[in-house]
């Protein structure tokens, strides 16, 4: 038995985070003793860990839970689990693609900046525009 430091410790997740885990359902809520402390066995401990390297890996903590419940179910069939990191992975490049777009604007702004003492600016020019109105 571990009490939630511990639990930190050995799993690299804050107190506060396990807190969280707990209060969303990702972990199951812990007895507590007489004292009130909480008290984790080493199966909270192996799911902390398994939580921190599903966040690591962007997925949100909707998908975690689905995850861990097939991680749970030994009867669980590969190609559900599949598809939900197939599903994730194709949400990650649609926002990689945006962030390379965004970045791509970024860069001709600041390109277009003479970044010196005038007061002439294109990039506060384009954030302030006005949008067409069609």
């Amino acid at each position: 038995m571990f009490r939630i430091g511990d639990a930190a410790r050995l799993s690299g997740i804050t107190i506060k985070l396990i807190r969280y885990y707990e209060s969303v359902g990702l972990l199951r809520v812990v007895d507590r003793q007489t004292n009130g402390y909480r008290t984790y066995e080493l199966r909270d401990v192996h799911e902390l860990r398994f939580i921190k390297r599903a966040r690591l890996l962007g997925f949100p903590i909707k998908e975690i839970k689905e995850l861990l419940e097939l991680w749970r179910n030994k009867q669980r069939r590969s190609h559900t689990v599949r598809r939900l990191a197939e599903a994730h992975l194709a949400n990650l490049n649609a926002r990689i693609r945006a962030f390379e777009g965004v970045t791509g604007v970024l860069e001709r702004l600041i390109n277009a900046c003479e970044g010196n003492d005038r007061p002439d600016c294109p990039i506060l020019d384009e954030l302030g525009a006005e949008e067409q109105i069609d």
